[in-house]
């Protein structure tokens, strides 16, 4: 059994020649589209560089490969659906709200960053934000959907909560390194 580092750009480009045809020809077929299995093949083995691995076979490689490319499959899927709700909310408001591209592209990230932090969050703790900040719930509600207490909704919320401070300190730390004068 030999064992295969890809630890070296080397050793990562052998992987690439002899698996990237492959792992296209996989997410060609779960995508239905060249243009995106390209993408996301190309973007499997960029990640294997950022995050190198040793693998016992070549078949080793090709199982990882595939999670990895699984992985992405279900992100893209994710964010095409979350762009087309955007995109039928912006149709609805098409007369009354006008957004320009890259205001459009930064909340399309901040809506895949805010649903990322969501399915991040155990299940009761995410049931019980979405139910109370989108369906407008009360905690008692809320406790007898989920058979809790609502001392335990309470707390699922200041959980969730915390999450959402979070992610907005991220987002703020982000937008202020992107600016060019690091001021809005």
């Amino acid at each position: 059994m030999s064992v295969i580092n890809a630890s070296s750009a080397s050793e990562i480009n052998q992987l690439y020649l002899h698996h990237h045809g492959w792992l296209r020809g996989i997410l060609r077929k779960r995508l239905g589209n060249l243009n995106d299995a390209a993408d996301l093949a190309h973007d499997v083995f960029i990640q294997l560089l950022l995050k190198p691995r040793s693998f016992d076979s070549s078949e080793g490689a090709r199982a990882y490969l595939s999670v990895m490319a699984h992985g992405m499959c279900v992100d893209l899927w994710r964010r095409k659906e979350l762009e087309e709700a955007w995109l039928k909310t912006m149709q609805l408001h098409a007369r009354t709200v006008v957004i320009s591209t890259e205001y459009n592209v930064l909340i399309l990230e901040t809506l895949l960053q805010i649903d990322t932090m969501l399915r991040s969050l155990p299940e009761k703790v995410r049931a019980t934000f979405i139910m109370s900040q989108i369906q407008g719930r009360t905690y008692a509600q809320i406790a007898l959907t989920l058979q809790v207490s609502e001392r335990m909704v309470k707390k699922y919320m200041a959980k969730a909560m915390l999450h959402c401070v979070l992610l907005e300190a991220e987002l703020s730390d982000a937008t202020l390194y992107a600016s060019p004068s690091g001021s809005l």
